[in-house]
């Protein structure tokens, strides 16, 4: 059974300064508390260990020692994200205060490279000029921008912003990633230290946890072997939930919301990636079905067999031992991650309006795998335009298109009435008529030319088109929140408290 309503409708806000949050504040906070009871009773087990021993280990392992505090969490790629996904952080900050826990987030640097370009009203440059940026198989094998560029973004950037009646905070985190220039750190841990750092000026007390540091876990590790151990099952499970949920949101692509796993008689798709890091490749990981159990084979002739009846905690240690040896790691794909941090680690997960659907998908993969009951999710999302753009409407061109046409039909004024009413009486599909209407707009166009609502029109047309190339950039809510002055961030900081004023003053 789903933990959110497949029926549904999360929308992000149209309006400036506008949230969503599902389900309600006092909702959530009840719905993390019965996550955490629900989840150190629960029988279920991963490769043989109870899952209340896994998340005690795992959340250790992180060090929150402190196993019966909640703790939130979201995720996000390490990317140049915009307001709308950073208000999960202040999201999990708020519950977390409620509740008197802990706030994490998972910045996740294996996935491929995206949003990494710096966009502005008048400028655009790219965050790094690393020539392998494009080719990068994850985001953690880019690296850090030359000072040459730093230094270039920020004159580009000064030039724009002496013109705005507010100050942006981009050149804040723009210092942050200048003081790791010449380090050997990834772009990934930059921007995440970066935005870190921003959110503690703005008063957010969460921590940054590097995705490729924790699939370095045991209990990742005991996750994979468990899956693998299991592949046909785990992939019967994984399609299947597929299946229901095309089913019920009445979907037709077999690609939607993603793929099935390749199912063979003897190879199986297992639902992650196997990154080669000394060659920085990756694929889809696959298992091989042999008298042992199923087995993962690399490239270059080593493999690894996978026994669904090892004990876990040394089959997991044997199993990362290993993939060190072999510079290879298994990361997680979009319904392994949030399946991971949501039943070994978390007690309440943030997502954003894409994830939350996706997650509907992992809902009924715990369920049907794990046969329990998944623990529930939280959404929110915001709307943050760029500061000149509030309080005012977007350039309508079609509306001034419109306008043009209806003031052109009437330049000739009676002697266009006059007109039709002599075509009218000229014979249909005659060539008369014909030529009596080329003769009639050949007369429009002409006195279109110079006629002064016309030139006047014109004239505001031009300048329509130029403030709707702008409008594009200043309406785009995806814009970097850093790009915002304090006090807007500060406003939705403050929105997001008041929200859970009336829960906590309830408790």
């Amino acid at each position: 059974m789903p933990s959110a309503p497949t029926d549904v409708a999360w929308k992000a806000p149209r309006e400036d300064a506008q949230t969503m949050i599902w389900p309600s504040p006092d909702r959530l906070l009840v719905q993390t508390q019965q996550n955490a009871v629900a989840l150190s009773e629960t029988q279920a087990r991963v490769q043989g260990i109870g899952l209340p021993e896994v998340r005690r280990q795992m959340r250790q392992w992180i060090g929150h020692t402190e196993n019966e505090r909640p703790l939130i969490a979201t995720g996000h790629q390490t990317e140049l994200y915009h307001a709308g996904v950073w208000v999960k952080n202040v999201l999990i900050n708020c519950a977390a205060s409620a509740l008197g826990g802990s706030a994490a987030h998972v910045a996740v640097d294996t996935d491929s490279p995206k949003h990494l370009r710096l966009k502005w009203p008048g400028g655009s440059e790219p965050l790094t000029d690393d020539p392998n940026e494009a080719a990068a198989e994850w985001s953690g094998l880019v690296s850090l921008p030359t000072p040459a560029h730093v230094q270039r973004i920020e004159r580009e950037f000064a030039t724009a912003a002496g013109r705005w009646p507010f100050q942006s905070l981009l050149p804040e985190f723009l210092g942050s990633i200048r003081k790791l220039l010449l380090t050997d750190v990834t772009i990934s841990s930059a921007v995440a230290n970066a935005m870190h750092a921003l959110d503690w000026e703005l008063g957010l007390r969460h921590h940054t946890l590097l995705g490729s540091t924790l699939w370095q876990s045991d209990a990742f590790a005991l996750l994979i072997h468990h899956i693998c151990a299991r592949a046909d099952g785990f992939a019967a499970d994984y399609n299947a939930s597929l299946a229901d949920h095309r089913r019920q949101e009445r979907i037709t692509s077999a690609t939607r919301p993603m793929p099935d796993l390749h199912v063979e008689a003897d190879q199986i798709e297992v639902p992650f990636w196997l990154d080669d890091l000394s060659l920085g490749r990756r694929e889809r990981a696959e298992v091989r079905r042999t008298q042992a159990g199923w087995q993962l084979d690399l490239p270059r002739g080593e493999s690894f067999v996978f026994d669904p009846r090892a004990e876990g905690w040394p089959a997991a240690q044997k199993l990362a031992r290993w993939l060190r040896q072999q510079s290879v790691r298994i990361s997680p794909r979009a319904l392994t991650l949030t399946l991971f941090l949501r039943l070994c680690l978390v007690d309440q997960f943030v997502h954003g309006i894409g994830g939350a659907r996706y997650d509907q998908v992992t809902d009924r993969l715990i369920a049907r795998h794990f046969k329990i009951e998944p623990p529930h999710f939280c959404v929110t999302t915001g709307t943050l335009y760029f500061p000149t753009a509030v309080g005012r409407e977007p350039t309508c061109l079609p509306c001034l298109e419109m306008e043009g046409h209806q003031l052109k039909h009437r330049v000739l004024g009676r002697e266009k009435t006059e007109r039709i009413r002599q075509i009218a009486r000229l014979p249909r599909r005659s060539i008369a008529r014909y030529q009596a209407f080329a003769e009639m707009h050949k007369a429009i166009h002409a006195a279109a030319r110079a006629h002064p609502s016309m030139v006047n029109w014109q004239h505001r047309m031009e300048s329509a088109i130029q403030r709707s190339a702008e409008d594009e950039v200043m309406f785009d809510r995806e814009l970097f929140y850093a790009l915002q002055p304090r006090s807007r961030l500060s406003m939705m900081i403050a929105h997001y408290q008041r929200s859970f004023e009336p829960v906590q003053s309830a408790s």
